[in-house]
């Protein structure tokens, strides 16, 4: 057996998400699995957090142990909503066994679980049966299938993300999910590589809007430099800098819809970022917003007078497609 003082989460947190139009208590964790089974997007760093060359018998026993490791640091009365992450998909059969699924569901039963995993692996009979372990009807969505759509568009979503899927594949995903009678929460990119500023707006509020009528839920992701990825490779080279938080925010108040953000790394270098004197006023206003969707929270900041404000209204004008960036 694999002791369970060895085998622990890549990383767990609780936190607080607004859900079912109540902020809920959440429990955030990434499972070291078999991997992701693409393995090519540029932006990903999770990829290479996977276990190597291992029989399906012992991955199931260091999935399980990783389970009962959060069994035993987390009380189950102190969080509402479990999500799940893992080096690629979790309704992938071989990175996440069965048998490592039906523990995750004996653990969230009861509660709103959110799963990611990529679409070609979202069927009803894999939804369902990890539904019915979970689903004491007390919510409307026991679980929600969550997806790395990133963008609506394919070319971008090919050449800049190499995602391996296309927006009709998300489609026939999103339609599998309710049919099964789950709800689909939808992640979306702010600013992968090769797009500039301008482009990478224009492609978030598109997203958003052609998203929208396939997810209960939205999420922007503002893209991070992970270690070892081709945005990495990129931005060593200063040929891609992270998006602006003023960026954010122009997004964010552009829709009607209700889109979460959670700037991770927001304020340094590898991470959405100002000029560094404005970036943390911005970033807790995001937070703030993404727990209440007032609009009113984002516009205080946004209407907030910076010298690098005029610099991002510069970028916005000036910046050439598939060229160098002109800031870090």
């Amino acid at each position: 057996m694999v002791s369970r003082t060895v085998e622990k989460p890549l990383a767990s947190w609780m936190g607080e998400d607004l859900i079912e139009g109540e902020i809920k208590k959440t429990l955030t964790i990434i499972l070291k699995s078999g991997g992701c089974r693409w393995n090519r997007c540029r932006m990903c760093g999770y990829r290479f957090e996977r276990y190597h060359t291992m029989d399906k018998s012992e991955l199931t026993q260091r999935m399980i142990a990783q389970i009962r490791w959060i069994e035993e640091h987390y009380r189950s009365d102190d969080y509402d909503v479990m999500k799940i992450f893992t080096s690629g998909s979790f309704f992938d059969p071989d990175e996440v066994p069965l048998e490592a699924r039906e523990e995750l569901g004996r653990l969230s039963r009861g509660k709103i679980a959110i799963a990611e995993s990529r679409a070609e692996y979202i069927s009803q009979t894999a939804i369902t049966s990890f539904l019915d372990q979970i689903d004491c009807g007390d919510h409307e969505f026991p679980l929600y299938v969550a997806m790395g759509l990133e963008t609506t568009d394919d070319r971008i979503r090919e050449k800049c993300i190499d995602k391996g899927m296309t927006f009709a594949d998300f489609i026939r995903a999103a339609k599998e999910a309710g049919e099964a009678g789950v709800g689909v929460k939808s992640y979306l990119m702010m600013k992968p590589l090769f797009l500039t500023e301008k482009e990478a707006i224009a492609d978030m509020k598109t997203s958003i809007r052609e998203a929208a009528p396939y997810s209960d839920l939205i999420s922007m992701n503002l893209c991070t430099v992970q270690k070892r990825t081709d945005v990495e490779y990129y931005w060593k080279r200063g040929a891609y800098r992270p998006p602006y938080l003023w960026s954010a925010l122009d997004v964010l108040l552009s829709t009607d819809e209700k889109v979460s953000c959670d700037p991770v790394g927001g304020g340094f270098a590898r991470g959405p970022h100002n000029c560094g004197e404005c970036d943390r006023d911005i970033k807790n206003a995001i937070n703030l917003y993404s727990l209440s969707f007032d609009r009113s929270l984002l516009r205080a900041v946004y209407d907030t007078e910076c010298d690098c404000k005029e610099e991002w209204e510069y970028i916005l004008g000036n910046e050439m497609p598939w060229c160098m960036p002109l800031t870090r």
